[in-house]
């Protein structure tokens, strides 16, 4: 577990944290790459994202429908399909966790990632669908499909055979990905979630989980479309009601959370892990990464999903995925930044049972602008009446979820400060009375699910104690819908690389990854997610941007025919 820990740590730091150094201070890549490509495709399309979202609407409520077109799946299942891979734990953990490490800023930043993504996930759903394959004579089983598109396929067919080694690149890394960011955690956030609020096992929830996704999944996408049809609504809806509540119960620290998203976003200062005096980039670069593991534009992923719908203009699905963003980001997740920062539980600290031997347990410094960094686990930490003894202001400390604890205590009611040794290696620590803890109290910050969790738990707290039950649900609803989605991508990868062959094996894998996911410790799963998505939207925003030309005239000619015009006419 070690080295799995110190793999993913090297990952994110060269691969995450790659960029480029200006003014003294490091933009990472993957910024830069994802907001240059929204800024380019919003200009080059005249800012569609704004001017055809009505379109899109009246698209996706079937106004236009023609079940005679080629396709598995209607508008509504396409994006139905999409949304349950994308609303979900990004929108409930990743708001928080962005928050915890990129303070209130990040929330701006995860708005400008999904406007400038409403643009992206238009131009690759539009070019999925113009450059799908569609198999056509031959009886196939449920779980294989007939439809298969996506960035592999408008890589290798738009920029021709020379590209398809980036087409096979993509689709491989995707299909990894999907292990990862779409279902270990999607699992691990279950998992993590049931254990806190319920005491459940983690291996019990994820053998739980993992029977409910295999049963979905070897339906193919007319079953995943069907049943996403059904949970995807319901459970944003469920969501949205019990924020808007909380809003409503806070009403008063609405517009001054607003401000402080802004002000925050360009000079920050509040902060609880990674931000501190000005620390600006590390506010939006946790804005931007967690804004693209929840709306997903730009990573390639959706157009999978969309390629299988039912029709022959392709522009028509593309403004059918602009409200992907919008819902995902603008309305959501603002839901639950809303309803952390007015709680108050974004920065607060809760009674806590600090395990030495595991857990969220990480050893930190605290620079001298207050921003919390991990570092190597020292031989003992020497704590006295409860507070660290420390050599330098920046020697290690003891923290929970990034953040140094402040005062250690041996009882649960925190009256008895521990004094003694903290033995990192061992994982215990033995007071000046020679007693051995394997566990020390301390008020410690939440981070992820478990923030939100309490974020509703204190909101809906006038109408009984049962408001958290709201996330539980919904981390449950949407955790599976997410993985039943992603499930789609991995095996339409699968089926790209080695043939119809290969899909079945995929969603064996896949169910078993789910299981592996759910035991694991959180912040090595969401390193690994992070990791790979930095890797695989290189190729797809190369792709998009080569393709624009291609793009662009697809769009103009689609506005100018007008031909949802003729289906009405059909429709009578």
């Amino acid at each position: 577990m070690e080295f799995i820990q110190t793999l993913s740590n090297l990952g994110n730091r060269y691969i995450v944290g790659f960029g480029f150094n200006i003014g003294g201070e490091t933009i990472p890549f993957m910024v830069l790459l994802l907001l240059g490509t929204g800024v380019f495709l919003t200009l080059r399309l005249g800012f569609i994202q704004l001017r055809r979202l009505g379109h899109g609407l009246a698209v996706t409520m079937g106004k236009y429908d023609d079940p005679n077109e080629p396709g598995d799946v209607s508008h509504f299942q396409a994006l139905t399909t999409a949304l349950s891979a994308t609303v979900g734990i990004g929108n409930i953990a990743g708001v928080a966790i962005a928050i915890h490490w990129g303070g209130p800023g990040a929330l701006f930043w995860m708005w400008v990632t999904a406007g400038l993504g409403m643009s992206t996930k238009y131009a690759e759903v539009t070019l999925a669908q113009k450059y799908r394959h569609i198999e056509e004579g031959r009886d196939k089983k449920a779980w294989e499909g007939t439809v298969s598109g996506g960035p592999m396929y408008y890589i290798e067919k738009g920029l021709g055979p020379k590209w398809k080694w980036m087409a096979v690149s993509f689709a491989g890394i995707l299909g990894v990905t999907a292990f990862l960011t779409g279902n270990a955690i999607q699992a691990n956030t279950v998992a993590d979630t049931m254990q806190t609020t319920f005491g459940v096992s983690t291996w019990i929830t994820g053998l739980i989980t993992s029977a409910i996704v295999a049963a979905v999944i070897l339906g193919g996408i007319t079953r995943i479309g069907k049943v996403t049809a059904t949970l995807a609504p319901a459970m944003a809806a469920i969501y949205v009601l019990g924020a808007l509540v909380i809003l409503l119960f806070n009403a008063g620290e609405v517009i001054p959370a607003f401000m402080l998203v802004f002000r925050e976003a360009f000079n920050p200062t509040a902060g609880v892990a990674g931000t501190g005096v000005g620390a600006f980039l590390m506010t939006m670069m946790w804005g931007v990464r967690r804004g693209l593991f929840s709306n997903e534009a730009g990573q390639g992923s959706a157009p999978i999903a969309h390629a299988a719908a039912r029709t022959d203009e392709p522009v028509s699905e593309g403004v059918v995925a602009l409200l992907e963003p919008f819902i995902d980001t603008i309305v959501i997740c603002s839901m639950t930044g809303l309803v952390l920062l007015t709680t108050g539980v974004w920065n607060d600290r809760v009674p806590t049972e600090i395990t030495l031997g595991g857990g969220d347990l990480v050893w930190v410094a605290v620079d001298s602008n207050g921003s919390h960094s991990s570092v190597d686990p020292p031989g003992e930490i020497r704590i006295e009446n409860g507070q660290h003894a420390l050599d330098t202001s920046e020697a290690p400390r003891i923290g929970w979820h990034d953040v140094a604890l402040e005062e250690l205590y041996v009882d649960q009611e925190m009256t008895q400060p521990f004094t003694g040794m903290v033995f990192p290696g061992v994982g215990n620590a033995v007071g000046d009375n020679d007693q051995t803890y394997t566990s020390l109290y301390s008020r410690a910050v939440e981070s992820g699910a478990p923030l939100t969790v309490e974020a509703y738990r204190r909101g809906l707290s006038g109408l009984g104690d049962w408001g958290h039950m709201i996330v539980v649900v919904c981390i449950l609803l949407f955790a599976i819908s997410t993985a039943i989605s992603w499930s789609y991508y991995g095996d339409r990868c699968a089926n790209y690389l080695f043939g119809t062959k290969a899909v079945l094996p995929y969603k064996v894998a896949f169910v078993g990854m789910h299981f592996v996911g759910a035991v694991l410790p959180l912040t090595v799963i969401w390193n690994f997610g992070d990791i790979f998505l930095a890797i695989v939207i290189v190729p797809n925003l190369i792709a998009l941007i080569m393709l624009t030309p291609q793009l662009v005239k697809e769009t103009k000619s689609y506005f100018e025919r007008q031909p949802w015009l003729e289906k009405i006419e059909g429709n009578r």
